[in-house]
């Protein structure tokens, strides 16, 4: 092993400490670019869709945070936490709460229920079909976003590389105690990140989604703490009655059952 020289002087002992880190980056940073090639990262991406899509029914328990960019260039983060259960092909039940809103959706293949908690309050919407079918019909028609929720679809592999224009392996990292394979992928307006789990059940424990287009490129993160495959729902899991007291909604307050508080809070998204 070197032995780093003695130093007798706070000048000198500056120029080394730089002259280690600067080795240290150099040396990460090559790292990175000596990694597996683009066709190990469409491997592994594929792998872990092809196994949840063979999945009859998934539960999962996650935390997300979305970040906003102020009038004053200024970063705030809000955070949620939620959990989830699919049986395939046409049932979903989840649940999101955070400090602006705590909203649960029920779909039983034949209609979409969503419940304003906080608020009492409810939307119904007559709509027979599959849950990826439901997923397409929020953020078309309702304009709900749900980042994330392409893990669930039966084609997930062809949703997640639809307008990628790279991807790259960056190796091995740690989520939750889970060696993970981390890998990353470019579109035009996003750069996103899904760290998977090495072994017989690989599972997304981790998706970062960064936004190019905007100033300081904001960020969404959805950790997933739990993943359970092979669950039997009860037989009431995707049943819903409206809590006593609870008042009809229409549909176009579903655009307001975000992630984040009213925008006079934040001074407005840019």
């Amino acid at each position: 092993m070197t032995k780093i020289p003695e130093t007798k002087s706070p000048a000198r002992g500056r120029m080394v400490s730089r002259a280690i880190a600067a080795a240290l980056f150099v040396s990460c940073t090559f790292g990175v670019e000596a990694g597996p090639s683009e066709e190990d990262a469409k491997a592994i991406l594929k792998g872990m869709t092809d196994y949840l899509a063979a999945q009859q029914a998934i539960s999962i328990v996650f935390d997300s945070a979305i970040e906003v960019i102020t009038p004053e260039m200024e970063k705030i983060q809000f955070t949620n936490s939620g959990e989830a259960l699919l049986s395939r092909p046409d049932k979903l039940r989840a649940h999101r709460f955070g400090g602006y809103s705590d909203v649960e959706l029920v779909f039983d293949g034949k209609r979409i229920s969503i419940h304003d908690r906080g608020n009492n309050g409810y939307v119904q919407i007559e709509a027979s079909g599959t849950v990826e079918q439901l997923i397409g019909s929020l953020r078309a028609g309702h304009g709900v976003a749900l980042p994330g929720a392409d893990l669930l679809l039966p084609k997930a592999y062809d949703a997640l590389m639809a307008d990628v224009m790279q991807a790259k392996h960056m190796g091995r990292g740690v989520i939750g105690g889970r060696e993970c394979e981390h890998l990353a992928f470019r579109n035009f307006d996003t750069d996103w990140q899904i760290w998977v789990e090495v072994g017989e059940r690989p599972m997304p424990c981790k998706m970062v989604i960064t936004s190019k287009t905007i100033n300081s490129a904001p960020q969404y993160t959805l950790r997933i703490r739990e993943w359970q495959t092979g669950v039997e729902p009860a037989p009431d899991a995707f049943a819903f009655a409206p809590p006593p007291g609870a008042k009809t909604l229409s549909a176009d307050a579903l655009i307001h059952l975000d992630e984040l508080p009213p925008a006079d809070m934040t001074g407005g998204n840019q």
